[in-house]
């Protein structure tokens, strides 16, 4: 049965079970009358091997939220977490490798290189952090995405929905903490999109892997465990087994 719930459960620091967490995040945009408050003091965790969707009014600070917990964006107060690490007090250069380390992206533009096989665009992030790729891991992650006949293609020869699946690859090859996804079905057809978001919650539910994604599509958060709901830049509550028809209610009462 869904639930609607008000959000009240602070993150708690360096919880070992949590993938991320912030707690009295603060941030605002501009200054005096033109100041725009996109976090107001927000409480949140992501539990390790949940898929959560972040859904919101446009403004409702839902992608500054995302950005902020990603180390993409800097809050004005309060405190991140990635993976029991405290983030809020790392310098740029650390920021950076932690992103590299532990977490990942699926974003709306695959971000593919076009030059690159689709191997080559999984194993990209390794390469370039001098790593060494675990053969074995790839081998299961192409076969479970359905990549394995794909590898020597090179983006234009694959379909959308195959790209957004080599960028889904990518993000998992590492085994990041948490993998943030910012419209991930946002350039796909109802169908590649239905089939990416199987993909992200199968990882999530086979592989353990924690999934943070921000969307607008009540569709697309129905694949997730747990809805975050966000207005004003606050959190203003959460459905957890969310259907199509209880993200678009909650939405409704919102004014999205």
């Amino acid at each position: 049965m869904t639930t609607l719930t008000e959000h009240s459960a602070a993150p708690g620091p360096g919880s070992s079970t949590a993938a991320a967490a912030a707690q009295a995040l603060n941030k605002t945009y501009g200054k005096g009358d033109t100041a725009v408050h996109a976090l107001r003091d927000v409480d949140v965790r992501f539990e390790t091997g949940t898929f959560t969707a972040i859904m919101g009014p446009s403004g409702s600070g839902k992608s500054t939220l995302m950005h902020c917990l990603a180390g993409l964006d800097s809050a004005d107060s309060g405190h991140i977490w990635i993976g029991g690490t405290e983030i809020t007090s790392l310098k740029d250069a650390e920021i950076t490798r932690l992103r590299r380390d532990s977490v990942g992206f699926v974003f709306q533009s695959f971000n593919l290189v076009p030059t690159l096989t689709a191997e080559q665009n999984i194993t990209l992030p390794v390469s370039l952090a001098n790593g060494k790729v675990d053969a074995a891991w790839l081998a299961e992650i192409t076969r479970t995405l359905g990549l394995e006949g794909r590898l020597k293609h090179r983006p234009h020869e694959l379909s959308g929905g195959q790209q957004q699946r080599v960028a889904v690859a990518r993000a998992l090859l590492t085994r990041p903490h948490v993998i943030f996804g910012d419209e991930p079905t946002g350039n796909l057809d109802s169908r590649s999109g239905a089939e990416v978001l199987s993909l992200l919650r199968r990882s999530s539910r086979e592989m353990g892997q924690s999934i943070i994604m921000v969307t607008h599509d009540p569709v697309a958060a129905s694949y997730a465990d747990r809805v975050v709901l966000m207005n004003d830049g606050a959190l203003v509550g959460e459905l957890n087994n969310p259907t199509p028809e209880s993200v678009l209610a909650a939405l409704t009462k919102l004014g999205a």
